[in-house]
Order: structure tokens, then sequence, then C-alpha cells
């Protein structure tokens, strides 16, 4: 504990928790705070002006991160035996349809995504309070929910990441690791925050963005100026 304790005094002695900084200095500074002996996740936390629990205040989406997140994505493509080949063609984890609804239901979640095609959601909306709770049930609006299924497994292994306000009006996101040169976790963390910005519901009043927080595995947050993203 005194070993965390001593690194932890050392990450808050590098920048100053009173002062907001850009998302290129605030990038800079979690770098240099990050001790994980692992690649440590970049994250994002956004606070937003919504009320989530009115539908027309929801903020959710999806958003194609220039330079992926560094993460190994498992996908799961729940489909009839037509659309097998193409989800297997595009790189899926895991196929199929009953067979996987039932572990799914016994209590097997080891995945990071779930793709399905429309004729199926009837099966699928079963599993809503399953997935629903870890953020993996499958929804139009993200694109998880096609036709399309190759292509959709394409963007999600290329970098495509899901997000949603949570009950306290917070989206959560991360958006790289702490390898990526400063650079590329920039530009992954104005992609995310450039695309909320433009899913502002009109029923939002006051500030939208409050506040943005970036932080790595087990560092302190930095909030970043929400202006040196849009300007």
């Amino acid at each position: 504990m005194a070993k965390t304790s001593k690194q932890k005094k050392e990450a808050l002695a590098k920048f100053d928790k009173s002062k907001i900084y850009s998302l290129s200095e605030a990038v800079d500074i979690v770098k240099q705070i990050t001790y994980t002996k692992f690649d440590a996740s970049v994250d994002l936390n956004v606070r937003l002006g919504v009320d989530p629990r009115k539908a027309n205040q929801m903020v959710r989406g999806s958003v194609a991160l220039p330079h992926g997140t560094g993460k190994t994505i498992r996908v799961l493509v729940l489909c009839t035996p037509d659309k097998e080949q193409e989800a297997k063609d595009a790189g899926a984890d895991f196929v199929g349809l009953d067979e996987y609804i039932q572990k799914i239901k016994d209590g097997w979640t080891d995945i990071d995504v779930v793709i399905t095609t429309p004729n199926v959601m009837p099966k699928v909306g079963a599993l809503g309070r399953i997935l629903g709770p870890r953020g993996l049930m499958p929804n139009p609006k993200t694109g998880t929910v096609t036709m399309e299924v190759g292509k959709a497994i394409q963007e999600v292994k290329a970098g495509r990441i899901d997000f949603k306000v949570d009950k306290f009006g917070i989206v959560h996101a991360g958006v790289a690791k702490v390898s990526f040169s400063n650079e590329m976790i920039v530009d992954n963390a104005r992609e995310l925050l450039v695309t909320i910005n433009k899913l502002k519901p009109t029923a939002a009043k006051g500030t939208y963005v409050k506040s943005v927080f970036i932080s790595s595995t087990m560092s302190p947050g930095i909030q970043i100026d929400p202006k040196s993203v849009t300007n």
C-alpha cells in the first residue's frame, strides 16, 4: 500500500487539480501519471446537462475512433443461418442463434459487442434484462441491429464504440491505450467529444457539456476545457 500511496502522491504533484487543461495538455499529463505495469486504458467521463429519465433528453450513439481502441473486441452475432457465413467471413468470434441465446440465459456474457439482424429481435429481446445492464443489448441507433452484419462487424473491430449517458447524466467511454501516441489519444478523444456535441437533444436547456475529465486506469482524473476540443 505504501508504494501505491507514493505513486499517487507523485501523480498528484504533476498537475493542479483546480486547473482546467486543454485536451492536449491533459493527455500529456495522463501519460506522465500512469504507473500501471500493464497497458492502461484511457477513459473519458463527460457530464452532460440532460435529464436521462426523459426520453427526449437521452444521449446515445456510436463513433468510429480514428485509431481504434487498442482492445481486442469479442463479437457475437445472433442471426439466421443465411447470415452466418457473412458474419464468419467478417471476423465474428461467435455466430449462431438459439444456442447462444440459451448460453446467455445460463449466465454467459464473455463478449464485448452483440450484433443481430432485425428479423431475430423478437428472440433477442428476451435477453434485455441480462444484456441491457451490461451495455450489450443490440440497438438500431448504434448500428448493432442491421442486415449488413459484415459491415457492422468490421466497424466494431476497427474501433467503433457505443456510448450512452447513464442515470447521473454522465457518458463514460474508453478511447485509447496509454501506449498510443499523444496525437492518437487526442484524435480519438476529440472524435468522441465532437460526436457527443452533435447529439445534443433539442430539449436540453442550459449548458450541455458541463465537465470533461480524462484519466487512465487507476490514475487521477484531469479536467479538460470543452472549448479546447470544439475550437
